[in-house]
């Protein structure tokens, strides 16, 4: 009798493996033969879901995100929180979330400089991973200028504040490798504070 795959659960599950994997051992060391052991499979069938580990990198981390961004989401959705307590409970989401997946961040760092040494603009990757998060970080702040708890402020400028200072905890987690960065956290209220009409 003939096994039945679900393979859009089998894919989700080698991202999720993978993703273990590459924190666990880094990009350069891991290999397709170490994914597909770790996920219980042939190289064989690994090959019929992605054509290499870059692509099976890239796709974990578009599945992280992608998750990060549905969070962000009902957070904009909440209706009973003002516009000051969705832009601080998305930034918590986002630096608790970089928090918990430190070992990432190092593993994206050698990444992205390899990415920059081989020639090829990392700026336009990150972008293009973040850029629907910069959209409903836009947004929040949009929302809140509008009913008027924001002040009139560039959209954009306070938008980059923000993302920067999420910059800030990556960095300080995979470079400093700082263990607490509740830091980050009083720079956002401050930020919020900032911006608040009252």
């Amino acid at each position: 009798m003939a096994i039945v795959v679900e393979h859009d659960k089998r894919k989700i599950d080698i991202l999720e493996k993978s993703l273990e994997l590459f924190c666990k051992e880094g990009f350069e060391d891991v290999t397709f033969q170490k994914i597909a052991d770790a996920c219980g499979i042939t190289r064989t069938t690994l090959y019929l879901y992605f054509k290499n580990k870059r692509e099976i990198f890239v796709w974990s981390i578009k599945q992280l995100t992608g998750g990060v961004e549905k969070e962000l989401l009902e957070i904009l959705k909440d209706k009973s929180l003002s516009s000051g307590e969705s832009l601080k409970k998305m930034m918590g989401c986002v630096v608790e979330l970089c928090a918990s997946n430190r070992q990432l961040f190092r593993v994206l760092l050698f990444y992205l400089t390899n990415l920059q040494k081989s020639g090829i603009d990392p700026e336009d990757r990150i972008n293009r991973r973040i850029i629907r998060a910069k959209h409903l970080l836009s947004m929040i702040i949009i929302r809140g200028q509008k009913s008027g708890e924001f002040k009139p402020y560039p959209v954009k400028q306070i938008n980059d504040l923000f993302i920067n200072l999420l910059y800030s905890v990556i960095f300080e987690l995979a470079v400093l490798n700082k263990k607490d960065v509740s830091d980050v956290m009083e720079s956002v209220d401050l930020a919020i504070k900032g911006i608040l009409t009252v």
